[in-house]
């Protein structure tokens, strides 16, 4: 083992790609053709290995992540069995936090008291207003989701589960980004809330930047988050909890954004399917980034490895020279390097494909988050930034420093 303990996270599938659903979009259903004719069940020598390693190995904070396909499959008695894991390992002053990401669907009033008592915090899957989320959230019969993802989302919070709401911007959904907050924050009740852009390849290698039919376009990105800022900046700040714009604080304050897209490298968060077999990410599941098996190898060490090292270091140093150029680099870092598929405008590879839509909106929101970053570095709320735009003055000069007159510079549109 390596010298000091890396941090790092694992995404624990504990019933692989296997789902009640078949959202149009999701990327890890096809992942179940890795494993051909697998039952797709996490064996509680893995289990024991996992939580074993994870708590040995990171001895301050540490977070269980369950993901899927659908890990709400393994049933309650599978996580119970968590439960006296953690427990027989974890020392007296050893925090372990458990998350659980679900599409909700099979959520009951057992599971909510059971996430209740041992204080999961449950992310679950809404695309936003009934129309829009089932257009892509469909079940394997074709039929619509959302009325039972509600269902299971009424007894999380009838229970008090901490729980936040993951929404993927779609073809779909892009084209209404204030219907689509104000339902999550008004209808959900959320207070946290992440908003993913899917990006989906498709398989014709003729036309290597080609995507499917749910992919949402660059620019309706952009306007995406643009539109959501300005709402949630208008009475939201310090009451509803973007992550992604918390990422784009913490950039502008200086300080790791404690999201892998946004940081300069990566490479810390792993994924874990069903059989123990560790890949170097969650959306790099695939027989070149297979690290090793947890029942063989330990965690730390698969982390720690000069093959995953590089892989992380790639992020950085492979970005093209246009981006290195940016005058936003430091927010984006080039993103997902899953996403860096189309070239730049001088044709060298390695451009993000949602680079025009990320531009837009740091560009966009860079006054409002100075404002926000110099009343966190004096230890104010950011909240402040709402009453300070509000009544800033008519003859301010821009705050953007882009060059750009963005809605929000002083609280009100420029003429």
């Amino acid at each position: 083992m390596l010298r000091g303990r890396p941090r790092f996270n694992v995404l624990a599938k504990p019933v692989g790609a296997i789902c009640n659903l078949g959202c149009t979009y999701c990327y890890y259903l096809a992942k179940k053709d890795l494993y051909p004719g697998d039952r797709f069940r996490m064996t509680r020598e893995v289990m024991r290995a996992y939580v074993r390693q994870m708590i040995v190995g990171q001895p301050g904070e540490v977070t269980l992540a369950w993901q899927g396909g659908e890990p709400t499959l393994m049933g309650l008695n599978f996580f119970e069995e968590v439960i006296e894991e953690i427990e027989r390992y974890r020392s007296p002053r050893q925090r372990v936090v458990q998350t659980l990401q679900t599409n909700a669907t099979l959520l009951n009033e057992e599971w909510a008291a059971f996430l209740a008592r041992n204080d999961f915090l449950v992310g679950v899957s809404v695309d936003g207003p009934p129309d829009l989320h089932d257009v892509y959230r469909r079940d394997k019969r074709d039929r619509p989701t959302s009325a039972r993802v509600l269902a299971g989302l009424a007894h999380l919070r009838r229970h008090g589960v901490r729980h936040n709401l993951l929404c993927t911007v779609n073809a779909a959904n892009a084209i209404q980004p204030a219907r689509v907050y104000r339902y999550l924050r008004d209808d959900c009740g959320a207070e946290f809330i992440q908003f993913i852009p899917v990006v989906e390849r498709t398989l014709d290698q003729t036309k290597p930047e080609s995507v499917s039919a749910a992919t949402v376009r660059p620019d309706a990105w952009g306007r995406f988050l643009c539109d959501v800022f300005d709402e949630w900046l208008s009475a939201d700040v310090g009451l509803v909890f973007v992550q992604g714009f918390d990422a784009t604080l913490a950039s502008w304050v200086g300080v790791p954004p404690g999201l892998c897209v946004f940081a300069e490298t990566c490479g810390e968060g792993l994924a874990l399917e069903h059989n123990g077999d560790v890949y170097s990410c969650d959306h790099f599941v695939d027989p070149g980034h297979l690290l090793g098996n947890i029942t063989e190898v330990d965690l730390v060490d698969l982390v720690s490895s000069t093959r995953q090292r590089r892989f992380g270091t790639a992020k950085r140093d492979g970005l093209p020279g246009y981006c290195r150029r940016c005058d936003v680099r430091f927010a984006c870092n080039g993103e997902c390097p899953k996403n860096r598929f189309v070239t730049t405008p001088e044709g060298e590879p390695g451009l993000n494909y949602l680079c025009a839509g990320y531009k837009e909106f740091f560009h966009h929101a860079a006054g409002p988050m100075r404002i926000m970053a110099d009343f966190v570095r004096s230890g104010r709320p950011a909240a402040g930034v709402i009453e300070q735009l509000a009544r800033g003055p008519r003859n301010a000069p821009c705050l953007c420093g882009s060059g750009l007159k963005t809605k929000f510079c002083h609280g009100r549109p420029h003429a």
